[in-house]
């Protein structure tokens, strides 16, 4: 049973940064594909960006191109979310999801498992 625990989430304000982290047990992380998605109030869950078991792939929503960065360290079985120059619109509960094997990673029915979620509030 694979469990996801996010951390990092707080209130900043527009321009700064974060990053956000995602704790992996319960399986063999690097055997897993894994992304972070968002959701605002009111809003769909959005997705943010994704990274391949082997950290040599990586998928952004244009949005956060330029601004945020993925990456992985299979040695501590975390996924990170380095997010820079942040705007108001960032403004969402953040989720990390895992899946073994994911054809499309821009689609959160692909994940196996979700995290709890951290917020992320960016004041203008």
């Amino acid at each position: 049973q694979v469990q996801l625990v996010e951390s990092g989430g707080g209130l900043v304000q527009t321009g700064g940064s974060l990053r956000l982290s995602c704790a992996f047990s319960g399986g063999t992380f690097s055997s897993y594909d894994m992304g972070w998605f968002r959701q605002a109030p009111g809003k769909e869950r959005e997705f943010v960006a994704a990274i391949r078991w082997s950290g040599g792939i990586k998928y952004y929503t244009d949005s956060v191109k330029g601004r945020f960065t993925i990456s992985r360290d299979n040695a501590k079985n975390t996924v990170y979310l380095q997010m820079n120059s942040l705007k108001p619109e960032d403004t969402a509960v953040y989720y990390c999801g895992a899946t073994k094997y994911g054809s499309t990673l821009r689609t959160g029915s692909q994940y196996d498992s979700w995290g709890q979620g951290t917020q992320v509030t960016v004041s203008s």
